[in-house]
């Protein structure tokens, strides 16, 4: 199964002392499915500041990954209770970066539906602040649950 569906990504990031910052993306993108589970990617706009980019949310049971490749190449691994590190390559640099789960939760199906992921991130060992992604997946031509 390979389906066209609209993507909206509401996305909050929040530092000590400074104003909480929100991401708003809608876009078109793919959903599919495999024995391991569902999958969507969309291809980054120069709006993202990631052009260039495919971005893929590979969804299984109890794990969320979410992989970047082009000009951007990192893979952020959301397990609840769990820390994982790894790589974040950029044309500038590479760092190291963790992400520690408090919240994933997931509703995909053949026909879309909801993400939602609680997590903080540390950036070569230093925490860098809270993050929560609201991801909705819906069949291209579909309107947006009330």
């Amino acid at each position: 199964m390979n389906k066209e569906v609209i993507i909206s990504i509401r996305g909050s990031q929040s530092y000590a002392d400074v104003e909480n910052e929100v991401i708003e993306l809608v876009t078109s993108g793919t959903l599919s499915h495999s024995d391991a589970g569902y999958s969507f990617s969309y291809m980054e706009t120069e709006l993202t500041g990631l052009d260039g980019t495919v971005t893929t949310f590979q969804v299984e049971k109890n794990r969320i990954t979410l992989l970047r490749l082009g000009e951007v190449n990192s893979q952020m691994v959301f397990e609840e209770g769990r820390k994982h590190f790894s790589m974040y390559e950029t044309p500038y640099g590479s760092m190291t970066v963790g992400v520690s789960a408090r919240k994933v939760q997931s509703s995909l199906s053949d026909t879309g539906g909801n993400i939602e992921l609680v997590y903080a991130v540390e950036i070569d060992h230093a925490i860098a602040g809270e993050n929560i992604f609201q991801i909705n997946v819906r069949e291209a031509g579909k309107s947006l649950p009330q």
